[in-house]
């Protein structure tokens, strides 16, 4: 047998040897994906060690698995989804239309921008709780796949891979565990991405199996010394010699014994001293022998391959060469010749120390000239833009009029596939290009509009350098827009407000002293911004609304300025107290078909959802949560996702559920974004104190309250009273009564400052009530509930109405207090606030107890009992089992009626798990968190007596059996 006929030392077609230990391993862990679920397992070793030769050969003789495969691209690291791509592309371009559909059911929107460079989607269908975007829809793709069969995601060279598509990995393997899917990744030991959190989380222990891949030992050199030789049996002092020279490493011993059987060596004893020694510098070395002794088409033809990237057509590496087709395909069958290219397909070097080797004899100057050359050359040619870019990048600053356009249409692909870090990155290359001063400030928004979706503080950065240079008033509103929403979403930048303001009210002004029917839209915008400003923080606040002319009379909901205004004038209407009914038609024409959340449509949304949250139209306020989660479906908005989250963790606090407020809470605080501050933390803060007061946990509030400081704020935002309420909460529950009224009482002053005087907002006064009757203060707790009784009745919301009734019936005495519980229990009934019902159902309970109506107070008490054991509210239920005790009723052992303690949320929990599912697959299920499914058994176990798991069906089967009905008891 010819060697240099047959294989070659940097091919692939040299038989795997040595590596059962290695295959075993990956056996094993293969087993266990088709027992329980998804597993990473990683190779990882020097270059030309074997990793993708273990990977090939592992697969082709395990037929259980599908395998997509990628190969990722020192070039290809700012792609956006490159890697996914590779994965997944080539698939459902085989599929059938009708196959396709199967696969991409329910999620094909976000998962063709990610997958499709010329898909046009139509927005995803409404589904519940939809917050995860693209990953979570690429994983729903693969779950599908891997129903039919299990799957093996290969990916080459991770250690290059794109940012978004190991984010996906990541967020795949941390959610589903029931699919068999196996993530097989190859590594290379010198350049691991070590400190990189997402590469950490993907390879740590708990998830991946790494295979460290050590050299070959004596035995596994002897295998390759017998493949050349054929049937010759090799010397073992030959063979120890070849070990010795190589270390054992694959690449070298094969490159050696390339070189030994071409120089008439033979494997036996006499020979064993001519065995020289071979290292990575030696086979560059003799890689780069051979390219000297090539003509000049050949060497050109190598440096296109190394700069371009295998595989590229004939056409493309003619382009970069100057030459022909003709003359590229004699210059790659040179090249095959020389053993540096593959025989298959389109040009690929046959490893990539080849291509290390020829970019490695370039000077710094000559790497960046061949990249600037192959970014034109791939313009001119129509490649993908991410590809220009891709060079773009790699040769430093390149000027042409051609640079600009394609780092700009890169950018915004990248925001189409929902990678918004990859278009700042291009972004930012383009400022390096030769600008006049007011392009540079829009190319500036455009990095700002970009970072916006993921870092407010980069955001707020550039967007203030863009307002410097921006001189197109339409621009600079853009640029507002996107400043103030940076603002919201970042709550360390408070001090750049009043600039902010300052600009507003500038351009707002210029346009109101010469408005005509053109600059209508654009003065309401300003004015809706300066709104928002004077919510946000209200030292700026005015004495008169600033609204345009004419708007008082004419403000229909036909632009989205005119809706805009009719938002802030319902929230503002609500923060006055006035009738629900007038509020609920204004906010009705404001999102009527509301449209896709944009930056210049900020502050619409946000008002909105504002303004329903207090109306307790809390059905209303999901069904918007959940279009706007799907409507920033794969964009890479991280930012407003978190935002919603915390909505979404109010609107359960609002209904009552405390289990759920408080799993969402934790959850949006465990997955805060790697870069700048987490969106409404002080808000999460809130609902965690209220929620764990509620369950009885007062040790735990404490210690999320004592992050904060309540004195020293220089200014106050609207976040910051309602924490003062909560904390005030605190404090009584602590027995520092004093202070929590002192609290209260400052929190009302924020907000009358602020210009909000409604109950349903600010409900301090009914808090403040009980303080001041515990403290024997009556005249004081009825002064304060004739106020809220009076704004309650005007503002007309019925959660705000029972809060105040029930106050003014625990600070009356005899009948009138019994008479104004009934009636607060009557108005709270038919409303979603269901822990409000509770409480009052608890006071009414005790206020018939004390008439000795001991039925009644009952049946009051059974009713307030279900609804907090419901609820989750632990020490409110504590309470009434208590009282009802002492009214005579029986109190199941868990302090409520058997499986009946359960929230829905936990028996939903249970239920699935004492049916054998996970935790993770119960929170895919369900679609929740995996934190809330935690919470939720967390609770179950506390309330049903148990410890954990293993005891939960009997439990379960227990409280069925004992509470089968209703508890005789209750009448």
């Amino acid at each position: 047998m010819t060697f240099a006929h047959s294989r070659d030392a940097c091919g692939d077609d040299w038989p795997l040897v040595g590596r059962e230990r290695e295959l075993a391993a990956m056996d094993a862990v293969a087993a266990d994906v088709l027992s329980g679920g998804p597993r990473v397992v990683q190779l990882e070793g020097s270059a030309g060690i074997g990793k993708s030769s273990l990977l090939s050969t592992w697969w082709e003789r395990n037929e259980q698995f599908r395998v997509l495969r990628a190969r990722c691209h020192p070039l290809e690291r700012e792609f956006a989804f490159g890697a996914v791509r590779q994965l997944f592309k080539p698939l459902l371009a085989a599929a059938s239309e009708t196959d396709r559909a199967r696969l991409l059911e329910g999620s094909a929107a976000a998962t063709l921008r990610a997958l499709d460079d010329a898909a046009v989607t139509d927005p995803p269908p409404e589904s519940a709780n939809v917050t995860a975007a693209t990953l979570r829809e690429l994983d729903a793709l693969v779950s599908r796949l891997s129903r039919r069969r299990p799957l093996l995601l290969a990916v080459d060279a991770l250690q290059w891979i794109d940012q978004p598509s190991l984010r996906w990995l990541v967020h795949f393997v941390g959610r589903a565990d029931s699919h068999p899917v196996l993530i097989a990744v190859t590594t290379r030991s010198a350049e691991v991405r070590r400190l990189d959190p997402l590469f950490a989380e993907l390879v740590r222990p708990a998830n991946c199996h790494t295979l460290v891949m050590e050299p070959l030992d004596v035995d596994g050199v002897r295998q390759l010394v017998r493949t050349v030789w054929g049937a010759q049996e090799p010397d073992p002092a030959f063979c120890a010699a070849c070990h010795a020279a190589t270390g054992g490493h694959p690449l070298f011993v094969r490159a050696l014994l390339h070189q030994a059987q071409r120089s008439g060596v033979q494997p036996t004893t006499e020979f064993r001293d001519r065995i020289p020694t071979v290292l990575l510098s030696t086979l560059g070395g003799e890689i780069s022998h051979r390219l000297c002794q090539a003509s000049d088409e050949v060497v050109a033809l190598a440096r296109a391959l190394a700069f371009l990237g295998d595989r590229k057509p004939p056409e493309l590496l003619a382009a970069y060469c100057g030459t022909g087709r003709a003359v590229v395909q004699s210059a790659a069958e040179e090249l095959r010749s020389l053993g540096l290219l593959r025989a298959d397909g389109e040009p690929h070097f046959t490893h990539p120390v080849v291509r290390d080797t020829v970019l490695a004899t370039l000077s710094p100057e000559e790497l960046g000239v061949g990249h600037a050359r192959a970014a034109q050359v791939s313009c001119l040619s129509g490649r993908p833009d991410e590809e220009v870019a891709a060079h773009l990048l790699a040769a430093g600053p390149v000027h042409g009029s051609w640079v600009l356009p394609a780092l700009r249409r890169a950018a915004t692909e990248a925001l189409r596939r929902g990678a918004p870090e990859t278009a700042v990155t291009y972004l930012r290359a383009a400022l390096n290009q030769p600008l006049d001063e007011a392009e540079r400030a829009r190319v500036l928004l455009e990095v700002g509009t970009a970072a916006s979706y993921y870092d407010a503080a980069l955001a707020i950065s550039c967007v203030t350098g863009a307002l410097e240079g921006l001189t197109d008033e339409a621009a600079r509103s853009d640029a507002l827009g996107v400043l103030a929403y940076s603002l919201l979403l970042s709550r360390g930048s408070r001090t750049d407000l009043s600039n902010v303001d300052r600009k507003i009210a500038a351009l707002c002004d210029r346009r109101t002293a010469d408005s005509g029917a053109a600059d209508r839209e654009l003065t309401l915008r300003m004015s809706a911004l300066r709104s928002w400003m004077e919510f946000e923080r209200p030292s700026v606040r005015r004495p008169a609304p600033l609204l345009p002319p004419g708007t008082d009379n004419d403000l229909a909901d036909c632009t989205a300025g005119e809706r805009q205004l009719l938002a802030i004038r319902a929230f503002r209407a609500l923060q006055a107290a006035l009738p629900a009914p007038y509020v609920v038609g204004l906010i009705e024409r404001a999102s009527v078909n509301l449209p896709a959340f944009s930056h210049d449509l900020f502050p619409l949304h946000y008002f909105v959802a504002q303004t329903l949250l207090y109306l307790d139209e809390l059905d209303t306020a999901d069904r918007l949560n959940r279009h706007l989660a799907q409507e920033i479906s794969g964009r890479g908005m991280e930012l407003l996702v978190s935002s919603l989250t915390v909505y979404r963790a109010v609107l359960a606090l609002r209904r009552g559920d405390v289990t759920e407020a408080l799993g969402t809470a934790q959850d949006a605080v465990d997955q805060a974004p790697p870069t700048g501050s987490l969106p409404y933390a002080l808000t999460l803060d809130t609902i965690r104190i209220d929620a764990l007061l509620a369950q009885g946990r007062v040790e735990a509030a404490e210690k999320v309250a004592g992050a904060h400081s309540v004195a020293g704020q220089p200014e106050v935002a609207w976040e910051r009273p309602r924490f003062l309420m909560s904390l005030a909460g605190l404090r009584i529950a602590q027995g520092d009564l004093r202070t929590g009224l002192s609290l209260l009482r400052e929190c009302g002053h924020h907000w009358e400052a602020a210009g909000t005087v409604s109950p349903a907002m600010s409900p301090w006064r009914s808090r403040a009530v009980a303080v001041h009757l515990a403290l024997g203060e009556t005249d004081s707790a009825h002064a304060l509930v004739e106020q809220e009784l009076d704004l309650a009745r005007r503002c007309q919301i019925p959660r705000a109405l029972g809060a105040a009734l029930r106050a003014a019936g625990t600070a009356a005495n005899g009948p009138q207090g019994l008479d104004l519980l009934a009636e607060a229990v009557t108005v709270l009934g038919p409303t979603p606030a269901r822990l409000e019902l509770a409480r009052t159902l608890h006071d009414f309970g005790v206020a018939l107890m004390r008439r000795d109506d001991k039925r009644g107070a009952r049946r009051a008490l059974r009713q307030g009992l279900d609804l907090a054991v419901r609820c989750g509210a632990t020490m409110l239920a504590t309470r009434m089992g208590e009282q009802l005790h002492l009214a005579g009723g029986r109190v199941a052992r868990s302090g409520g009626r058997g499986i009946r303690v359960l929230t829905a949320g936990e028996e939903r929990v249970c239920t699935l798990a004492v049916r054998g599912f996970s935790n993770k697959q119960i929170a895919e299920l369900l679609v929740v968190s995996l934190r809330t499914v935690e919470t939720h058994l967390t609770g179950a176990y506390r309330k049903l007596g148990i410890t954990g798991r293993p005891h939960l069906a009997a439990a379960m089967a227990h409280a069925d059996r004992s509470h089968p009905g209703s508890d005789p008891t209750a009448s």
